[in-house]
């Protein structure tokens, strides 16, 4: 079962959903994939985890980095959720390349060369928006591309960690 609830961030209203692993969904309204692995069924309950991610927000849209992760539960295949992963680990205030990234799978999986352009697509379904910071992911000559909220959020939320743009 999925529950969800709404939160008001400075830069629109977001809907988050989890089940009883974790945060399941974080999506900017309207945002391209909005609610795409969110449950037919759920209710609009106020479960702990939702509670948590509030409050994670909150602290993230005050300016401060959170100290503390809300239980997630990433749903994707394998090579998404790999990805998703190393997003996890994109310090607060810092960017990195589609294809660092890349890169980076290549050389665990020990191949010569991923596609940039298939981390592209892993990191565009990411369903949990800010949390799992897919914003932090620039083109290769740090252009603001590809965020599925909209490059005015990507860029508000860069700005809002101090990246210089």
């Amino acid at each position: 079962m999925h529950y969800i609830s709404h939160y008001t961030s400075p830069l629109g209203p977001m809907l988050l959903a989890a089940d009883s692993v974790g945060l399941t969904g974080l999506w900017f309204e309207g945002q391209k994939y909005f609610a795409r692995a969110l449950e037919a069924e759920h209710s609009e309950q106020e479960i702990p985890v939702l509670a948590s991610a509030k409050q994670w927000l909150h602290i993230y849209f005050s300016g401060s980095e959170p100290d503390f992760t809300p239980p997630l539960h990433l749903i994707g295949t394998a090579f998404q959720k790999e990805v998703w992963e190393i997003l996890r680990r994109i310090p607060y205030g810092q960017v990195t390349t589609y294809g660092a990234i890349a890169a980076q799978i290549a050389a665990r999986r020990g191949l010569a060369h991923m596609s940039a352009q298939a981390v592209g697509g892993a990191v565009g379904h990411n369903p949990i928006s800010v949390l799992v910071p897919c914003h932090r992911v620039v083109g290769s000559q740090g252009a603001l591309t590809g965020y599925a909220g909209g490059i005015d959020k990507k860029r508000a939320l860069l700005r809002l960690e101090a990246v210089a743009l």
